[in-house]
């Protein structure tokens, strides 16, 4: 794991720090660490109380507006009036768990699954994208028979027993289990050819191991590794290597789905290909907890005849009714292609921005990753990065960071975001480097 940055560790407080801050806000910090212990995740040097939020901006306890191009969770934007609706007036109604016939329920498994490619015609409902790569990865094994699973160096899927296996950069202190091999992320001018080979050297070390390869998990737009999304169509061979092999491909889509990439509405599909298993999480009720899994009903069934899986919560009539108001959003507000023109604009953007510790500008749609490098050696530059993001948050702009050095500005703000927000980014990046 050497020279790896553990994902939560990018931009997080150091509760160390909190004498440094002022009396009220220290007395806070303090409390929180006393009852959320080691596991109390704060962002920025100096922690902000957020208060509201709508569209593209939210408000702190001192009326601060902030631009947030941060988070992926409110995918058409914060607390839309048409989720926010969907959502209070079905738990005003019935909220339950899944066992009784519900239309609302039926009615978002029916339209979420006209948006896939056949043969992927079965939906299984969760809570979260952990939850859901969980769920993934034992319907594979299961279809396989086999135990390997191979992921990139870089990769984050969740925070479950299994899940975090495969999420080496959740790992601080060991590597993923003997069952996990981690390749490299697929950079470079022409990454597909390096890619696969990388894939099928990680397939032969697993068999020279006496494992079978049972999947090749990944998130198509690389977000955790630093944000890879071109050429499109990079990712077929090594697909084709992997399923020669017997195994499958899961396309974690809780980053790059729901229209983000602005090239429909799934990030596999610029790669022109159909998974054999597809997970959703975060987006996919713009702040309300679900999450899903689509799949084959063969390997469903598969699955279900060895496990008796029931799930409480997930596919609950709030979280469907929100499911659906946000594909509503999405078609009707035009948010693909929103994210298609004004990422295209941003993208050009900042790929003209005469800074020379700017390195690469990737990404597809409003997902995009900024590398700040040492203009002297190109050498990743993680404290430029930390630098720039503490620095935008008192110029009212929420930005973190990815990739395996923790160099890489990771910007994603909800699907609304305009050319003069854009213009707006562009405008204090700027200001940030020249100082």
């Amino acid at each position: 794991m050497s020279g790896k940055t553990e994902i939560l560790d990018l931009n997080r407080f150091d509760p160390r720090k909190s004498a440094d801050m002022p009396v009220e806000l220290a007395e806070r910090l303090d409390k929180r660490a006393a009852t959320f212990g080691a596991s109390s995740v704060l962002f920025y040097e100096q922690p902000i109380e957020m208060v509201s939020a709508q569209g593209c901006y939210m408000v702190d306890r001192q009326g601060r507006r902030y631009l947030d191009v941060y988070n992926n969770v409110p995918s058409v934007g914060h607390c839309h009036p048409r989720v926010v609706e969907a959502i209070a007036k079905q738990a005003a109604v019935l909220n339950i768990h899944t066992r009784y016939l519900n239309r609302v329920v039926e009615a978002y498994a029916e339209r979420l699954l006209s948006t896939f490619p056949t043969p992927l015609s079965n939906l299984v409902m969760t809570c979260t994208g952990s939850e859901s790569n969980d769920l993934a990865l034992r319907i594979a094994r299961c279809v396989t028979g086999a135990e390997g699973f191979i992921v990139t160096e870089t990769a984050y899927h969740g925070n479950t027993a299994l899940v975090t296996e495969i999420s080496p950069s959740a790992l601080k202190r060991r590597k993923p289990a003997g069952f996990v091999r981690s390749v490299p992320a697929p950079s470079g001018e022409a990454p597909g050819p390096a890619f696969a080979a990388a894939v099928k050297a990680a397939m032969a070390d697993l068999e020279a191991q006496g494992i079978k390869t049972a999947v090749l998990i990944v998130d198509s737009i690389f977000s955790s590794d630093g944000i890879y999304a071109d050429p499109p169509g990079f990712l077929q061979d090594a697909v084709q290597a992997v399923r020669d092999a017997g195994g499958l491909f899961i396309a974690d889509e809780v980053q790059p789905g729901f229209g983000r990439t602005g090239h429909g509405l799934w990030g596999f599909a610029r790669h022109g290909l159909v998974p054999d298993i597809v997970t959703m999480g975060k987006p996919m009720g713009n702040g309300f907890p679900m999450g899903g899994v689509v799949t084959r009903p063969d390997f469903l069934a598969r699955f279900c005849e060895e496990t008796g899986y029931f799930n409480t919560f997930g596919g609950n009539p709030v979280a469907a009714a929100a499911g659906l108001a946000v594909l509503g959003v999405i078609e009707e507000e035009g948010l693909i292609e929103n994210a298609r023109t004004v990422g295209t604009y941003f993208i050009e953007q900042l790929r003209g921005l005469k800074a020379e510790r700017i390195g690469e500008v990737r990404g597809a749609g409003l997902f995009i990753g900024l590398d700040f490098v040492d203009p002297a050696s190109g050498a990743p530059d993680a404290p430029l990065a930390t630098h720039a993001i503490n620095e935008m948050k008192k110029a009212g702009i929420l930005i973190g960071a990815a990739g395996k050095h923790g160099a890489t500005l990771k910007i994603r703000p909800p699907l609304c975001f305009s050319r003069s927000d854009a213009d707006y980014f562009l405008d204090t990046v700027s200001k940030v480097l020249a100082h």
